[in-house]
């Protein structure tokens, strides 16, 4: 029989009935109500909000970063080859380097995905540990170390992706630098006594291919046609969140940075007071041996 289904009636004259209730929705008994949502309560309290907000944060700036990242230099390779360096031995070592490049992206994303996941575990773990939510909680030497490690790991790693931030900025600065160039040819067209064909871009100047690259540079019309392109305009606008998703990457570890250490400074508080804990309950069990002793001495005497 379904709780709550029947209640009882006592009155005084008459002998014992019951009344038909309407039965709750889903069989769920309403004892259990509070239960669940205490539980439910108990179970949101234990989730590490600081931690799961780095986290995407950290996914969205590697995944923006790598992706946008591997287009654009594909498209830049495609940009160099049509416009700039018509000889495939002259732009050889740098299309090796940009493959080499798109294969070490692949290991970022895979890495950062890994990483995150275990960040994000070690946060449920030192959050549910705080609030005590799964009993007592017994903090280890392994546990401090391994904490410890990943604060150092993580800093490690905040000041490289500074360093990716940086790089993934060159980029940028080269094809803002393109795009202007073409911004002011066109201005130029509007004045017919200023010709614009003596406005070149000369990619050979930023080292990316050697000076006996032929054409290596870019002037007036051409360049106009080449920032036309969607290739051209592709490759600068990825080149452009590519450099946000890394600026993203780096607040994301630097946040993680400030969660593992107050994680670090609370396990680290928590092992010098279970050592007092562990003390104090050991001085009040000899007291206690040293009472029943007393006792049984007095008992015998008597």
């Amino acid at each position: 029989m379904e709780i709550g289904r029947y209640h009882w009636m006592y009155r005084s004259s008459r002998p014992h009935r019951y009344h038909h209730v309407p039965a709750l929705r889903g069989n769920i008994s309403p004892l259990g109500i509070q239960g669940c949502f205490e539980c439910c309560i108990k179970c949101l309290g234990g989730v590490p909000y600081a931690s799961l907000v780095a986290t995407i944060l950290c996914f969205s700036g590697v995944a923006l970063f790598c992706g946008c990242g591997h287009v654009a230099l594909t498209g830049t390779v495609s940009i160099l080859e049509q416009h700039f360096s018509t000889t495939a031995s002259d732009h050889a070592l740098l299309s090796e380097v940009i493959q080499l490049m798109q294969y070490v992206i692949y290991g970022i994303a895979s890495f950062f995905f890994l990483y995150g996941i275990i960040l994000l575990a070690e946060g449920f773990y030192t959050t549910s540990a705080v609030k005590e939510l799964h009993g007592e909680f017994k903090t280890t030497a392994c546990g401090r170390c391994i904490s410890g490690m990943f604060v150092f790991l993580t800093y490690v790693l905040g000041v490289a992706w500074l360093g990716v931030f940086g790089f993934s900025a060159v980029p940028v600065f080269m094809f803002y630098n393109i795009w202007s160039t073409c911004e002011v040819i066109k201005s130029f067209q509007a004045n017919v006594t200023v010709p614009g064909d003596q406005i070149c871009v000369d990619i050979r100047q930023y080292g990316i291919i050697p000076w006996n690259a032929v054409p290596g540079k870019a002037c007036g019309p051409i360049l106009e046609n080449i920032c036309n392109t969607n290739e051209f305009y592709m490759s600068y606008h990825l080149f452009i969140v590519a450099c946000a998703g890394a600026g993203a990457t780096v607040i994301a570890l630097i946040h993680f940075l400030m969660i593992l250490s107050s994680n670090w400074a609370y396990l680290k508080d928590a092992s010098k007071m279970q050592a007092y804990q562990d003390i104090k309950a050991k001085e009040e069990q000899e007291l206690q041996d040293i009472q029943s002793r007393s006792k049984e001495q007095l008992n015998s005497y008597t």
